[in-house]
């Protein structure tokens, strides 16, 4: 199974003077898991206020186990995320793709 991970950064809101932009300082990188294997693709950022980071995978956010806690994935508190197992089968979405970190 083969994870791709890429960045984008938004700021939509206003800055205070003391605030500083969001910027990643640790960027996603390949992965090669196989089926069943634990994986965490890192991304981390700083700014202030605290940036929240999100994935999105094919256009579409990534479920967590913030959303549902059955899911096999995790937002970690540093915003990389964890997949607890990779899946890829028939009974499910396979976590193949190329994930973004925004």
């Amino acid at each position: 199974v083969y994870l791709f991970g890429l960045i984008c950064l938004s700021s939509g809101s206003r800055l205070r003077q003391d605030d500083f932009p969001p910027r990643i300082i640790e960027h996603p990188s390949d992965l090669i898991v196989s089926k069943g294997e634990p994986a965490t693709l890192n991304c981390k950022a700083e700014g202030k206020p605290v940036p929240t980071i999100e994935w999105y995978k094919g256009g579409e956010r990534v479920e967590t186990d913030k959303d549902d806690p059955r899911s096999h994935r995790m937002l970690l508190p540093t915003g990389s995320l964890f997949f607890l197992r990779i899946v890829h089968g028939r009974k499910s979405r396979p976590d193949e793709g190329v994930y973004v970190c925004v």
